[in-house]
């Protein structure tokens, strides 16, 4: 496991997750990540502000990009929200993760991860 400190800020606004028929279906700004697996396709994408359902928060430590080859960057985050209940939704990229939280859990998230990396909201 990696033993140095992460910092992460909250990206703005809400995200929601959703299976899509096919990438041409969204807007082309409307959404954050695209994963195509072979039951599908997912996508996260901005949720409306009034939007119902389950909407996320999002987590993003791509602002100092760690290497591929680095263990444990991924596990050090997601352990402390398991131990705490936290539900996370994760979509990796070359540079960094994305780790979604349920809306309603972001305080409870960052509490559970305080010693493990700085969430900074601030920044947003």
């Amino acid at each position: 496991m990696t033993t140095s400190r992460q910092q992460l800020r909250v990206l703005p606004g809400y995200f929601a997750v959703e299976r899509a028929e096919t990438a041409e279906a969204l807007a082309d700004d409307a959404w954050l990540a695209l994963v195509r697996a072979p039951e599908g396709l997912t996508a996260i994408r901005r949720a409306a502000p009034d939007e119902a359902g389950e909407t996320w928060s999002a987590l993003y430590g791509g602002d100092d990009p760690h290497g591929l080859d680095v263990p444990g960057v991924l596990a050090g985050l997601l352990g402390p929200l398991a131990a705490a209940g936290v539900p996370v939704f994760v979509a990796s990229t070359y540079d960094a993760d994305v780790v979604l939280v349920p809306r309603g859990r972001l305080d409870d998230a960052a509490e559970a991860l305080r010693g493990h990396c700085d969430v900074v909201r601030g920044r947003c």
